[in-house]
């Protein structure tokens, strides 16, 4: 949810963009129906069953989302709206009962006042009283369909597809080689000795797969032998590709075996492609992979352990020339996305076998192991890894980068002074590699938190002495300090490249406007000065407001969709 400090920043954002652009998952803005009271009210209790469905969330009622402009934007909310009476509706109509809470919020325009209803995630599926309902995905409402109430249950843990029972258990089923790999995975990760040193069924057992006698899906996932995979958990299985283009492949492999030999069996085959570097650092030389280790593990649990295993397909493992693909059937759950999935509160689409590996140490259920996928590649100097729901299916996708050997001497130093490198500054660190500086609405989306957080993450930073601002308020900015830059590129051009992008892309954008209005063609528009610059909305905008400071002639936008910037000699 929004805070109020984060909503009237907001507000202040819709001068150079539509409230729609701002919208998220947890963020929605409402114009309130001045022609029906009793629609306008219909649209509240509609709006918290779909925040309550996607996880809670903040909507902005008086704010119309496609009107460019906050004095044209920001309408309001009549002032006899009762607050109290919209609480009540909103109780009296949901099933189970959603209680949301209504802040007030001063504005000098429209009605002078919106309002911000905070809606807390539920116990879903969460419907109007005759049983209809919508769910937040991404920027909407979505019908409550029966393929959504499924999710549901399964975000919930009701519909535990691994925890469902198959009959006594029966030694058979289980393969020696699968027990042991398994020990010798959980052994590297140091799972506890007195856990491991138990026989097979009583390791099971331990572990809660074995329930009352019987045994789970998640055990033949963990131990089972091949015949007893295609018979209970015929979704599980998995493909490796080493491609030789985008339709052409030379090495196939498709198994059908337990997890811990399907993890250690992709590995080996990943091993001729993942050259090592060798780093001399000192007297010493460190080997690193093209992929790190720890970060193809932990995307190979995630695959596993979170595929929707009643689909029908296998996890993939995509070997390209410059790229490593991991993807499984089954999309994000409980709100996660590839925008969030840093620090969003885990969700498991499969409890019961996720809590094995838990208690093996295989995942952790703190969501840490999005974050080490990412650590390891960004402590290395190499991009983190692209997280994408494509349909419904997840993938991640490492490109293949050499070691910035400067950059990890760096964090390792660092390590060494006790100033451990979060995921959050190594994304900013290496983000002011490639650009001259960030803003803070980019930081933000950035690092997947809240502008707040990200301006005390900042300071942090320039505390430590790794950033440096200038600017205030909305308009200021942060770039690296000019030593710990010329450390990191070590290429002899630091200080010329740190401002060069920003002033060669005022420079352009300059000549294009004199060269239009020479020809008496009409100026630029925003979204051009984004084509042309290849920034985002908050960088074309601070850069026309600087380029105008510094020239004269360039007339302001205006309003609306026609609005462009024009040059004209006084």
């Amino acid at each position: 949810m929004r805070s109020r400090r984060d909503i009237e920043a907001l507000l202040e954002e819709l001068e150079h963009c539509i409230a729609d652009d701002l919208e998220d998952q947890d963020l929605d803005f409402k114009q309130w129906d001045t022609q029906s009271r009793d629609k306008a009210v219909r649209k509240v209790v509609e709006m918290a069953i779909c925040m309550a469905n996607g996880g809670g969330g903040s909507v902005v009622f008086g704010v119309a989302d496609r009107i460019s402009g906050r004095e044209q934007a920001v309408l309001g909310v009549p002032q006899e709206i009762d607050v109290n009476i919209l609480k009540k509706a909103v109780y009296d109509q949901t099933d189970p009962h959603i209680t949301p809470v209504f802040e007030e919020l001063h504005v000098p325009e429209g009605t002078g006042r919106v309002l911000i209803m905070q809606v807390h995630e539920g116990i879903p599926p969460h419907t109007d009283t005759k049983g209809g309902g919508t769910i937040r995905i991404g920027k909407e409402c979505k019908p409550l369909t029966g393929t959504q109430r499924r999710k549901i249950g399964v975000e919930t843990g009701d519909t535990d597809y691994t925890a469902e029972t198959l009959g006594p258990v029966d030694d058979t089923l289980f393969s020696p080689v699968a027990l042991e790999a398994l020990r010798n995975l959980a052994q590297r990760e140091r799972a506890p000795d007195e856990l491991l040193r138990r026989s097979g069924r009583e390791l099971l057992d331990s572990l809660g797969l074995i329930r009352k006698g019987q045994v789970t899906r998640a055990a033949i996932l963990l131990a089972g032998t091949e015949e007893a995979l295609r018979e209970h958990v015929p979704g599980h299985l998995w493909t490796f590709l080493q491609m030789r283009s985008d339709t052409d492949y030379g090495i196939r492999e498709d198994r059908v075996s337990a997890l811990p030999l399907s993890v250690q069996r992709i590995e080996e085959l990943l091993v001729p492609f993942n050259p090592i570097t060798t780093v001399q650092q000192g007297m010493f030389h460190f080997e690193y992979r093209t992929w790190p280790e720890v970060a193809v593990r932990e995307a190979l649990m995630n695959a596993f352990c979170h595929g929707d295993l009643r689909l029908a397909g296998p996890v993939m493992v995509k070997l390209y020339p410059q790229r490593l693909e991991i993807s499984n059937n089954g999309g994000f759950i409980a709100g996660i996305s590839e925008h969030n999935i840093l620090h969003h509160q885990p969700a498991a689409r499969n409890p019961l076998l996720v809590d094995a590996l838990v208690k093996l140490r295989l995942v952790n259920r703190s969501n840490l192991g999005v974050s080490r996928m990412f650590e390891a590649m960004l402590m290395e100097g190499k991009e983190p890894p692209v997280i994408r729901e494509i349909g419904d299916s997840v993938a991640v996708i490492f490109h293949k980068r050499e070691i910035n050997a400067a950059f990890r001497q760096f964090v390792a130093e660092e390590s060494e002074r006790g100033l451990s490198l979060g995921v959050d500054q190594l994304l900013l660190l290496q983000y002011f590699l490639q650009h001259p500086e960030v803003d803070t609405a980019t930081a933000a989306g950035l690092c997947q938190r809240t502008e707040p957080e990200t301006r005390e993450l900042l300071a942090d930073m320039e505390r430590q002495g790794y950033v440096e601002h200038g600017g205030s308020g909305r308009g200021a900015y942060w770039s690296i300090h000019p030593e710990l830059y010329a450390r990191l590129r070590a290429d002899g051009n630091a200080e010329t490249r740190r401002r060069i992008d920003w002033d060669a892309a005022k420079t352009r954008v300059l000549s294009i406007l004199i060269e239009r209005a020479k020809r008496g063609e009409v100026g630029l528009s925003n979204k051009e000065i984004r084509q042309i610059t290849r920034f985002d909305r908050n960088h074309a905008y601070r850069l026309m407001r600087e380029l105008r400071e510094e020239n004269p002639q360039i007339q302001p936008p205006g309003k609306g969709k026609h609005a462009r910037y024009e040059y004209r000699n006084t």
